[in-house]
This record gives structure tokens, sequence and C-alpha cells, in this order.
């Protein structure tokens, strides 16, 4: 079965270049990386006119050490975007006149091995991903309700990878229905009542946000086993029920605490970052 392409982010300089791991390796977004280390206001134009110098001076089709996979997208959808492997984004650096190419190539040399090093040992990618969140200005019981979520959500897409749910369109499709069952709207829906635009979802979300969220996707997991749903059509109807077993405790809480659980605030902009 077809491995999960999923997005990571990493920092370099304060500037986030999405990541994703494709035959064991990180495998880093082009245009990310142009836009960090060039400063560019369109770094997909910079990024286009650079394969045609490169070809012209050189000889070299860049393309030929690119390779299109799905990232997040601004506008939060997995769309394929141009990205290199640790080796070939040496070769496109060489191409881009910047003062920031050199640390960078540290960078990005220590990156590679950090993946190596997680793949031995599992627990290295957890810790980094709490000290990623902990950089931001997150505190930490705010992290490690978001990390406990991530496992749940992981432990739920494993699942749909049993029973025959194809990632993509369809995990889009049933975590839109787990949310609309829980909270009343999609995460498409969600993000414009939080007025987010590219930001992530559920790093917006405050604690009880994460809890009915987690609710919502471990009940849909638990009945989806209980059931043995198969394909799309039954894990549907199991994403479905998950998510009213969340929305139902939900709406109860509303009541006894006369407060809604959805926000429209926002736990963290880049703009205002901050040490806990």
């Amino acid at each position: 079965m077809k491995k999960e392409i999923t997005t990571k982010v990493a920092i370099f300089q304060k500037k986030e270049i999405r990541k994703t791991i494709y035959k064991s390796e990180w495998w880093f977004s082009i245009i990310d990386v142009i836009e960090a280390l060039t400063d560019s206001v369109n770094p997909r134009d910079y990024w286009y006119k650079m394969k045609i110098r490169v070809k012209d001076d050189d000889g070299l089709e860049l393309s030929t050490i690119c390779r299109q996979l799905k990232l997040i997208a601004p506008d939060g959808k997995m769309r394929e975007t141009d990205c290199a492997n640790t080796e070939g984004m040496f070769r496109i650096i060489q191409s881009i006149p910047s003062p920031k190419a050199e640390p960078f190539k540290r960078w990005l040399a220590r990156v590679g091995y950090e993946r190596v090093k997680e793949i031995e040992d599992p627990e290295l990618a957890t810790k980094r991903t709490r000290a990623i969140y902990k950089a931001k200005g997150y505190s930490n019981a705010w992290i490690e309700k978001r990390m406990r979520g991530i496992e749940v959500r992981e432990t739920l897409t494993n699942e749909w990878k049993k029973r025959g749910v194809k990632e993509g369109q369809e995990y889009a499709i049933l975590t839109a229905e787990i949310s609309k069952a829980t909270f009343g709207m999609t995460p498409n829906e969600y993000q414009k009542f939080k007025g987010l635009e590219c930001e992530n979802l559920r790093d917006h979300m405050d604690d009880l946000e994460l809890i009915f969220t987690m609710l919502g996707e471990a009940s849909t997991t638990e009945i989806a086993k209980n059931k043995n749903a198969r394909g799309f059509d039954q894990n549907q109807i199991a994403a479905k029920e998950g998510g009213e077993i969340a929305g139902d405790a939900r709406k109860k809480l509303e009541i006894k605490s006369g407060k809604k659980v959805a926000t429209r605030k926002i736990i963290f902009r880049k703009e205002n970052r901050k040490k806990n």
C-alpha cells in the first residue's frame, strides 16, 4: 500500500521550510528554500527563471534532480510541489547567490543527519517536534496536548490504511466528516471561523478544542476497529459516528458551562512570537 506523505515544517533563521519523508529521507520544498535564501517576493518566478538560466549556462536540467511531492499549500490543501533531497538541494543552492547559502548548507547537512538518527531512534523525532513548538513560544501544557493529538491522529490514519482508505482526498473527506460532527464545522470552515489563512488549524486550538478533536478521532478509530469497517464508505459511517460522540459531549459541556468550545482565539501567530 502506498505510504502516506506527511508535511513537516523546519525552521531556518525564522523562515519555515516545508519538508516530507520520501524513501526514508527528507525532501524539501524548493520554493520555500528560495524564499528563505533570497527573500524573493515571488519565489516561484525565481525558480522558473533559475531553471532556464542554469540550463543555458551549464546545460543542466534542474528538474531532473527534483520530484513533485504533495505538501500542504497555503490554502490548506495537499498540492504537488517541486522538492529536492539533501543532495539535490546542495546542487540547487550553488546557483543561488546569497550570503545565507553557507549557513543554510550547514543547516541542511544537520537536518539530513537528524533524519538518519530519527530512523534509528523514532523518539528523537518526537523530541524534535516538542523543541520546535517550544521555540515558537507554546507553553509546555499545550505542547503535551498537541503531541498527544498527533499520536491519536497517527493511530487513526494507520487504521485507515489497514482498512483500504486512500490517502489524500479520502483522508480529507473523512477528517471533514469527523470535524463537522464534532464542531459543526469542516476544517476549512473552522479555519475561516478563526481567521486563519495558511496556518495549521490544530496549532491554533486551545486545550478544549484539542481535547474534543482527539475524542472524535479516537472514537472513530475504536468504532472502525470494533465494526471492522472496510473501504471508504464504511469508514465514512465510522467517522460520522466517532465525530458525533465528541459532538454530543461538546454540546453537553456547552450547556453546563454556558460557553462555546469553538473559539476565535488564536493560540499563536508568527508576528506575536514570545518566550514562555
